[in-house]
């Protein structure tokens, strides 16, 4: 009854001529205008209503001024299917399935903005078909260590490619009138603990690690959301932390959007009040579990806050400030006439998502060019292993999803080879044989009570004789895997896969193994596997992105987003001794003691080991040949620029794709700083015999570090390196300058 209402009072204020108008109705007016004029006409309780939540997932409009209801889904990776008003259980819509994509990890490894924006429009469209205000995502947490549960839906370990790759994202979902929610505001790294961690870091790595994807999102994707995270940062929750939310978020960069908290987020009505809070969902106040009911005029900006206003304990300046966030966001969604209609399951948005699949895919290893397949020679075609039957986009959190249809590995193996090469199946392990999560369920039964002998033993049986062996194997979406609110027990695989690979491997030199994952996972039969694939959570058109490379339908071209170490030790979370996998209900401490050494970064300083597949690192079924980089000036003044220019040519017999990565390094600085630092990226594609010039402009920003004690981003004169490389372990060329 409420959104009728909603939708007759909305009709009816509509059709008034532009002289009787409102100024808050009319869209030719400038937004903040029109916030101006709406503000002063709300009464207390309807601005009080605005901050908190009605149900699960939206909160009031105000139904007297025709300004809708706001509804917030789940993402990143799709549209979350619909729950009932005041529970977490299902619906029971049948019209609320979605395409899915693939996991930012595999976006990010497209090292292709363009894929971003591709990606932002596609699942704008869905979201703007299902009528929501907010899609919850993108996420650009830093992958700081490879055993975070909630890795697969971030960006990767490098704060420039994440920056390079959010913007397009959200720019893409907003085109549809839907605003992009970046998530989740701040140094939420890991998940056991999330809501008890207090992260202690330096200035210096706050700014240059982990700050600036939401600066990026902030400043040029133009986001109309942020959603705080969980974790504590000074002693403060992050959804209503003052340092993060007012002084750097709301401050230093000028974010005029609404701060929405993670569901549960919220802890306290005073913080909540003056820290940057707007909006505040999922609050399990006064003791209420999940599943409780109209707990909402119990949330900490509601009653408490209405009657804190009441009593003169505090003003309504923030309050105020609050309420113009939200009727901008009004303003730029529900209330935009002109926003696009949306759509939903289209073949564009299959297509979408198995290109941004494909492009993802990154080939680490191929011993002998065993890959791609050779269908004209092949007879027999041996896939072993629970993943390549396993459906993947339900689980793993609150990105679970509920899909018209998701092709399998499998599946997707046997319609691109259709009847030209028999294909034969063997289970190999068993893993996780449920498939449910917040009652979607798979219809898969996957229960196997053979033991893991039984299991090799068949596995090697059906390997013996097949001219190609593919090992589809890895992670999962369950807990302590890929898995929001648990973290990995190891980097490991688990369920004994290590053993069935190896046992693969001596019975067939042609084996191909693929690992689905959002991390980074052990190898120790590395050496003994010629052919390695690192394939993601690859969405609705997982089997046919995955066939497409297989066989080389598709050249592969995505580049790891993140440094595998071969042990976990070679992390420096664990080098420095700063994780804990323990369960506490208390606050802890975790001192982020490596400081801006993440990742590669702290892969370069180590002398005695080198990573199982660096950062950058990504093969292709063609070759490319660099020419030495060249720079148009040796000298570069502080407001000057610098530019580098790379030719690239492809010396192999097909068309392909290369990612051309530019470091930068400073040889001597008053502050410690990495060897070298991403900067740049170009995605070029080649056909055989092809060369492409590639340029890159360095300018001031590319040269600074963030200097805590001024507090303030500082390029030091000195001599400088440009690095042109293929990944952050194959180095093509250096270009020497210096900075006046």
């Amino acid at each position: 009854m409420k959104k009728i209402l909603v939708s007759l009072v909305f009709a009816a204020v509509l059709p008034l001529s532009a002289q009787q108008k409102p100024v808050y109705l009319d869209e030719s007016k400038p937004i903040e205008e029109r916030v101006e004029d709406a503000l002063p006409r709300l009464t207390l309780k309807e601005k009080i209503a605005l901050v908190h939540a009605q149900s699960k997932f939206s909160s009031a409009g105000v139904p007297r001024l025709g300004i809708p209801e706001f509804w917030m889904t789940d993402g990143p990776h799709g549209v979350r299917p619909e729950v009932l008003w005041d529970e977490w259980d299902q619906a029971g819509w049948t019209n609320d399935s979605c395409v899915a994509f693939p996991a930012l990890t595999c976006l990010a490894a497209t090292w292709n903005p363009e894929m971003s924006l591709l990606y932002g429009q596609s699942i704008g469209e869905e979201a703007r078909y299902r009528n929501k205000t907010v899609l919850l995502g993108p996420g650009v947490n830093i992958y700081r260590t490879p055993l975070n549960g909630r890795n697969f839906e971030y960006m990767g370990e490098d704060p420039y490619l994440s920056a390079h790759m959010v913007v397009p994202y959200i720019q893409g979902v907003q085109q549809n009138g839907v605003a992009a929610c970046v998530k989740h505001f701040a140094l939420n790294n890991h998940e056991v603990n999330r809501h008890t961690t207090n992260v202690i870091v330096d200035d210096r790595a706050l700014y240059e690690i982990y700050l600036p994807a939401f600066k990026a999102a902030v400043q040029e994707g133009k986001a109309w959301a942020i959603m705080g995270s969980y974790n504590l940062y000074k002693g403060q929750h992050c959804c209503h932390n003052q340092y993060l939310l007012n002084d750097i978020l709301k401050g230093e960069w000028g974010f005029d959007g609404v701060v929405i908290s993670d569901w549960g987020g919220a802890h306290d009505t005073d913080q909540a009040i003056t820290n940057g809070l707007d909006m505040e969902f999922g609050s399990w106040t006064n003791g209420l579990s999940n599943g409780a009911s109209n707990a909402y005029d119990n949330y900490y900006l509601a009653m408490p806050y209405l009657q804190r206003i009441q009593e003169g304990k505090v003003g309504t300046k923030e309050l105020d400030d609050k309420v113009r966030r939200i009727l901008r966001l009004a303003f730029r969604t529900t209330m935009n006439t002109s926003r696009p209609w949306g759509a939903i399951l289209s073949p564009e948005h299959y297509e979408a998502a198995r290109r941004i699949g494909e492009e993802g895919i990154v080939l680490l290893q191929n011993e002998g060019g065993l890959l791609p397949i050779n269908l004209d020679k092949a007879k027999k075609i041996a896939v072993i292993g629970e993943n390549a039957i396993k459906m993947m986009t339900v689980g793993g959190g609150s990105s679970s999803l509920k899909v018209q249809r998701e092709i399998s590995p499998l599946d997707g193996i046997r319609q691109r080879v259709g009847n030209q090469v028999e294909v034969v199946y063997a289970r190999g392990y068993v893993g996780d044989a449920s498939g449910e999560y917040n009652g979607v369920v798979t219809g898969q039964n996957l229960k196997d009570d053979r033991t893991p002998d039984e299991l090799i033993a068949e596995a090697v049986k059906v390997a013996a004789d097949a001219d190609y062996v593919i090992f589809i194997g890895g992670l999962n979406k369950s807990a302590n895997q890929d898995c929001e609110d648990t973290d990995r027990a190891g980097l490991g695989l688990p369920y004994g896969q290590d053993d069935v690979i190896q046992a693969l491997a001596k019975v067939n030199r042609n084996l191909i193994v693929v690992n689905i994952s959002g991390n980074a996972v052990a190898m120790p039969w590395v050496k003994e596997v010629p052919a390695i694939v690192q394939d993601w959570y690859l969405g609705s058109e997982a089997g046919s992105a995955l066939a497409a490379v297989l066989v080389g339908d598709v050249n592969p071209s995505g580049k790891l987003p993140f440094t595998f170490p071969v042990k976990l030790e070679d992390n420096a979370a664990y080098a420095l001794g700063e994780y804990t996998g323990v369960r506490s209900d208390t606050v802890i401490n975790i001192k982020y003691n490596e400081s801006i050494f993440v990742g590669y970064r702290w892969a370069d300083k180590q002398k005695k080991s080198k990573p199982l597949f660096a950062f950058g690192h990504g093969l292709s079924y063609t070759t490319f040949e660099y020419g030495k980089p060249v720079a148009d000036a040796k000298t570069m003044s502080p407001d000057g620029k610098l530019t580098v220019k790379v030719t690239v040519k492809n010396t192999g017999s097909r068309e392909g794709q290369e990612v051309v990565q530019l470091y930068i390094a400073d040889k001597k600085s008053s502050l410690p700083r990495p060897l070298k630092e991403l900067k740049g990226f170009k995605k070029i594609k080649l056909t055989p015999g092809e060369s492409k010039e590639v340029s890159f402009v360095i300018d001031k920003e590319a040269l600074s570090f963030f200097d805590d004690t001024k507090h303030a981003w500082i390029a030091e004169p000195g001599k400088f390196e440009a690095i042109i490389a293929a990944s952050a372990a194959d180095v093509k060329g250096v270009v020497p300058f210096e900075l006046k």
